[in-house]
């Protein structure tokens, strides 16, 4: 049983008189009053006051008295029923005459967290400014319940529907600059000044609108910040400050993780028609990957997308590769670091995702080739360079000696969000279907998957923590294999009049297969490229003489800075 008493008590004043029973007045000769409190005599009536608690706690460090009381209660028994709960509480530990708020609890653990990366210690520190303070700062960790934080995710949802409206304006706005500068473009000269005036209030409306939030907080981000805050509320637990993870039973949206979709000519054709993706992570067919690779040769990031395409490295990591870490002898590539940009567009190395993303990337034959002949390039452009800043230091500055592999003319990496929008830009001159930069990653993936490799070497070679992640988002990625399954069941049960697989009418019968005549030669060629001696070099030879000549990636410095 608690040490302590209940008694109600009530807001009623009266006022305050001197030792001669005068009113006491305040600065403006106002009469002072008091509570009355548990004395007002119309505490006799069942619905006037409310009930309190008081308690006699032990004493804290240094002998700090502890006497937490507390009212507002209908009943004496709910009083002594919430008595005995911080009575109870405060045996197990619990600090419960803590008046510390939320928004200095989440400063405090926000500067303990020595332990996170950069990135994610900057997402934290947006959603505790942004979110988390103006919705729920102004409590004590005391009062803050589920009620609260459900609370808070409501005004998230209401936000986003203002979003909504603001990209709705902002379309509308870019519709209205378009239209006004076609109509100023095609009218005839001398163009009338009304023209070049409404084409200019266009702009600066759509100036206007593009300054407001549009970017929707979707069902991910949301449990992000339920995450977040879940984290931070489980070491209040932990510390005895609060009794339960209040953000564990919250209730939001249902986030699926996007599935990932090929690129199949139905989905294609519908995309040129409407112009919208299927999915948000899309992968290309081996076709559209050929395609996309045939016409990046001469890019200044063709080697660094082949890499991507073929061994899988994120897009930091692609970046942040330095030549220390290539084994040139053993074809090999070892993933220890990458570069990581935030919204504000810095860039920093620091280390991969997980312990899994620190792997080593055996080379493809094909990519090996290329970064020996992109080495002796990377040289050649680091001399020339240079040689400009000798000759005009004033335009070109010094080299940057960074180290990594893919470097600009001036030998500097490249920012990871240039290559994402050259990347874009690129993919959208040539009219593929589109894809983001990080979706190579899921077409290194899917064909390693249809050339045969298990799904455990597909985990090694992403750099997954998870088997089930790799196996549940790659599995029936790739049509042959969702056709595979579904006649191996056929093929099991044996049938005296069983339908015959499908033929191709073009392949060759067996037997010419197997006999070809005699006048026919096999040539194994397959032209690349059609180029000077001056601009290939010799990858391999076999013993009947014949070259498979590798085409070299032209890098021109002005194509190269202006990629940059």
């Amino acid at each position: 049983m608690f040490d302590g008493s209940i008694y109600r008590r009530c807001k009623c004043t009266e006022p305050k008189l001197d030792d001669q029973g005068q009113p006491v007045l305040d600065a403006k000769g106002k009469p002072k009053v008091r509570e009355l409190g548990s004395a007002c005599p119309q505490l006799t009536k069942r619905d006037h006051g409310s009930w309190y608690y008081y308690l006699n706690l032990p004493d804290g460090p240094g002998g700090e008295r502890r006497r937490p009381r507390k009212g507002g209660h209908s009943t004496s028994k709910k009083a002594k029923e919430e008595a005995q709960k911080i009575w109870d509480e405060a045996h197990d530990g619990i600090d419960v005459d803590s008046k510390e708020t939320v928004a200095a609890y989440l400063n405090r653990w926000m500067d303990k967290r020595v332990d996170l990366k950069r990135g994610t210690r900057d997402d934290y520190r947006d959603y505790i400014d942004r979110i988390f303070i103006p919705a729920l700062g102004h409590l004590t960790m005391r009062e803050l319940r589920e009620r609260h934080i459900q609370e808070m995710f409501k005004q998230v949802w209401a936000f986003n529907k203002v979003k909504e409206a603001n990209r709705l304006a902002a379309q509308q706005a870019k519709a209205e600059c378009d239209d006004a500068y076609r109509a100023w473009k095609q009218a005839p000269k001398p163009r009338p000044h009304h023209y070049r005036q409404r084409w200019d209030a266009a702009k600066a409306a759509l100036k206007e609108a593009r300054t407001k939030p549009r970017q929707d907080a979707g069902p991910a981000t949301q449990k992000k910040y339920k995450n977040t805050l879940a984290a931070a509320l489980g070491d209040a637990v932990t510390e005895k400050l609060i009794t339960e993870n209040w953000a564990k039973n919250v209730t939001l949206p249902k986030y699926e993780r996007p599935e990932a979709l090929i690129w199949t000519d139905e989905r294609v054709a519908r995309w040129k028609l409407t112009g919208k993706k299927p999915s948000p992570v899309m992968v290309w067919t081996p076709e559209q990957t050929g395609e996309f690779l045939d016409a990046a040769v001469a890019h200044p990031m063709y080697i660094m997308w082949h890499l991507m395409v073929f061994r899988a490295p994120r897009r930091g990591e692609a970046t942040g590769l330095p030549w220390t870490e290539v084994d040139m002898t053993r074809g090999v590539a070892k993933i220890v670091e990458q570069l990581v940009t935030n919204s504000a567009y810095e860039v920093w190395e620091d280390t991969p995702k997980s312990r899994a993303g620190k792997r080593s990337l055996t080379l493809d034959h094909a990519t090996f080739a290329l970064l020996t002949s992109w080495r002796d390039v990377q040289k050649a452009q680091r001399a020339e360079w240079e040689q400009k800043h000798r000759d005009d230091p004033d335009k070109y500055g010094p080299y940057t000696d960074s180290g990594k592999v893919f470097t600009q003319a001036d030998g500097s990496p490249w920012h990871p969000n240039n290559v994402s929008q050259a990347f874009e830009r690129f993919i959208k001159r040539l009219g593929l279907p589109p894809i983001r930069l990080h979706d190579l990653r899921h077409c290194a993936a899917s064909l390693s998957l249809a050339a045969g490799l298990s799904m455990k070497a597909i985990q090694a070679l992403l750099g997954h923590s998870s088997y089930q992640l790799t196996a549940d988002t790659y599995t029936s990625l790739m049509p042959q294999f969702e056709q595979a399954a579904a006649n191996a069941p056929v093929d099991l049960v044996p049938r005296r009049n069983a339908v015959e697989q499908p033929t191709d009418p073009e392949a060759p019968s067996t037997a010419e297969a197997a006999d070809p005549p005699a006048s026919s030669t096999i040539k194994e060629e397959r032209v690349i490229e059609e180029v000077t001696p001056e601009a290939v070099e010799p990858d391999q030879s076999g013993e009947d003489g014949r070259h498979l000549y590798l085409v070299l990636p032209s890098v021109p410095p002005d194509e190269a800075e202006n990629a940059a």
